[in-house]
């Protein structure tokens, strides 16, 4: 079982000067400090116009400066927003290498579409087509990572000419694939192109299996055709994280904040939205069920708290669960709403200290089994990929230095 920590540099109202800093500030502290704890991962999403829940805008920016200040930890991009609206395929694909040349090899490539009309409205992009775009991007992104050089694409989405696309990332054959998924439709899809699953809904260990179970189904089945050069079978399944030895003072420094994260959520999707004005954090205050007194009055008596907040004891089964369901990471969402920075970093150390070593004496094991059963499914994957077809040096265009130049290439002698 890897491990992994997830940015959606949330900041709930009122704003003071300077916050916005802070935030971003404390977030690099986060994971240089999950950097020398052993974490695996340190996960950023990609989100725009979304005031509160998501700060997140230029991921390419942060995790660059992840990547800097670590040496262990790989950085991922969960998601970069893939459609060309948002981000060029080929801007994204210089992004991506140049990243992976900064930290070393230590990058992986989420693809995603956004899901909010603030999204894809403030960049013209219809809803009903997002899901075609991305993957249609995503593909030609690792199509742009190897292959020199770029034979060129007409689709519908873009169309670029031919072209050597700089700089070539250091893994090879190209940085890990991964796809957000939030429910089993997208969990198919996910395992249907050959990418990993970033699985960002809350679910029990139970749900959790019958995903896994769907997800490894269809990556060992004739309907797996990979969109990259290599197939990333991988099933990450996103946690709440909050962590102390009183249970009581676990809920009272997380709960609030991973009840905000599901509210907004589905309020950014549901909700009529005034840019400028949100009420989010206040809309969620109003609309909350039970205190956190009230949710330790509840709990106080369960052997063990399944949400991820709660002792060590509590996520240590909460995590033997993810792993019996055949989780590969677990991500923890550990910065939502108002959590405070010392609490996060409180979290981080106790888990490692007192939980994590149970599940990283297992990875070498466990991965080796894995990789040695998937082996012949993933080359039979491989082999089913539209592959695009590189150009031979006679076939590669000649790009005229100047309009004058091309004018007279064109002009019968």
């Amino acid at each position: 079982m890897r491990f992994g920590i997830f940015y959606e540099h949330q900041l709930p109202k009122p704003w003071n000067p300077g916050d916005e800093a802070k935030l971003f500030h404390d977030a690099l502290e986060q994971v240089q400090l999950a950097d020398r704890l052993g974490y695996d991962y340190a996960w950023e999403v990609e989100h725009h116009f979304l005031e509160e829940y998501s700060h997140s805008s230029a991921p390419e920016v942060f995790l660059a400066a992840c990547a800097a200040l670590t040496k262990n930890i790989r950085v991922g991009h969960g998601i970069r927003q893939v459609i060309p609206n948002y981000n060029h395929p080929a801007r994204t694909a210089e992004g991506l290498a140049t990243l992976d040349i900064i930290s070393r090899g230590r990058l992986d490539f989420g693809i995603g579409e956004g899901a909010t009309r603030l999204e894809l409205g403030g960049f013209g992009i219809p809803a009903k087509e997002k899901r075609a775009l991305a993957i249609e991007a995503g593909e030609q992104i690792a199509n742009m990572m190897v292959m020199d050089p770029y034979p060129g694409y007409e689709g519908k989405g873009f169309s670029f000419p031919c072209r050597n696309v700089l700089p070539k990332p250091v893994q090879s054959p190209h940085p890990p694939m991964w796809m957000a998924c939030t429910n089993r439709d997208t969990i198919k899809v996910a395992a249907s192109i050959g990418v990993g699953a970033l699985a960002f809904s809350f679910l029990d260990p139970e749900e959790a299996k019958t995903w896994s179970e769907i997800y490894y189904g269809i990556i060992k089945s004739d309907e797996c055709r990979p969109i990259g050069h290599a197939v990333n079978a991988n099933l990450a399944m996103v946690s709440n994280f909050s962590l102390h030895p009183d249970r009581d003072e676990a809920i009272r420094r997380g709960q609030e904040g991973f009840e905000f994260f599901s509210y907004a959520v589905n309020a950014l999707v549901a909700h009529d939205v005034r840019p400028g004005r949100s009420t989010l954090f206040e809309d969620f205050q109003k609309s909350r069920a039970a205190s956190d007194e009230e949710i330790m009055a509840v709990r106080r008596g369960a052997k063990f708290n399944a949400s991820g907040i709660g002792t060590p004891d509590d996520i240590r089964e909460h995590i033997r669960g993810f792993q019996a369901a055949g989780v590969d990471q677990v991500i923890f969402l550990q910065q939502a709403g108002r959590n405070k920075h010392a609490h996060i970093c409180e979290a981080l150390e106790l888990f490692a200290a007192e939980v994590m070593p149970e599940f990283k004496a297992q990875v070498a094991e466990r991965e080796a089994k894995k990789a040695a059963e998937l082996a012949p499914y993933l080359e039979a994957a491989m082999a089913r990929k539209n592959w695009m077809k590189p150009l031979t040096d006679a076939e590669i265009p000649i790009v005229p230095a100047s309009r004058a130049r091309a004018q007279t290439a064109a002009t019968p002698s």
